[in-house]
């Protein structure tokens, strides 16, 4: 596997609305921020071995958290649903 794809894959999210979606052949990805939806594209097809129909892109909130007397701000974080061709599948498990 290429470094370049890991390091813009982060990892698969695991919940139970992205799991509602894997019937439509969608999957969700935690992404670095700077990548774009053509590099996700690339990454997904090289990293899984599958044809990447569609790719979809937001931007996660950045949350204020509190440690004692200590404020700061969450990561910034993107996400990708990526919908596969009919018939392929991801297995995340």
């Amino acid at each position: 596997m290429d470094t370049k794809y890991l390091e813009i894959i982060k990892a698969p999210l695991i919940t139970e609305k992205s799991r509602d979606r894997e019937s439509l052949n969608q999957y969700t990805f935690k992404v670095s921020p700077k990548a774009t939806k053509i590099e996700i594209k690339e990454a997904v097809e090289k990293l899984f071995k599958v044809e990447v129909v569609n790719v979809q892109t937001l931007n996660m909130k950045v949350k204020k958290k509190r440690v004692g007397r200590y404020t700061g701000l969450s990561n910034r974080c993107k996400k990708a649903i990526v919908t596969l061709k009919a018939g392929q599948t991801i297995e995340l498990n």
